[in-house]
């Protein structure tokens, strides 16, 4: 692979990306307000999380992974499979209400 400039033709059409890349405002606007944190936006989160409508098919299968996790859990003491069950188990049960809520029209 060289390191030598670009033949004319690439360098022109990268040129005209970075042209159409400078005249977009909202991209501008986004890069500039950037923020990088370590904590979720939480008032973004909350309507999202709201607004989930799960599928029959994703609270079965997620029923299923809370169910077989549970009984590992059980028999085995172990603490990964104990704390992969307190994680996908409250999501589950999130999941499980949204449908049913939906189901009844509320």
């Amino acid at each position: 692979m060289s390191i030598g400039r670009l033949p004319e033709h690439e360098q022109r059409v990268l040129d005209e990306i970075e042209r159409a890349l400078r005249r977009d405002r909202r991209l501008d606007r986004r890069l500039r307000t950037l923020r990088l944190s370590r904590w979720p936006d939480v008032p973004r989160l909350l309507p999202r999380a709201a607004s989930y409508r799960p599928r029959g098919r994703t609270v079965a299968v997620l029923l299923a992974v809370s169910v077989a996790l549970m009984v590992a859990g059980m028999v085995t003491s172990d603490p990964g499979v104990i704390g992969a069950f307190a994680v996908v188990w409250p999501l589950t049960l999130f999941a499980a209400f949204r449908l049913l809520c939906r189901w009844s029209g509320g």
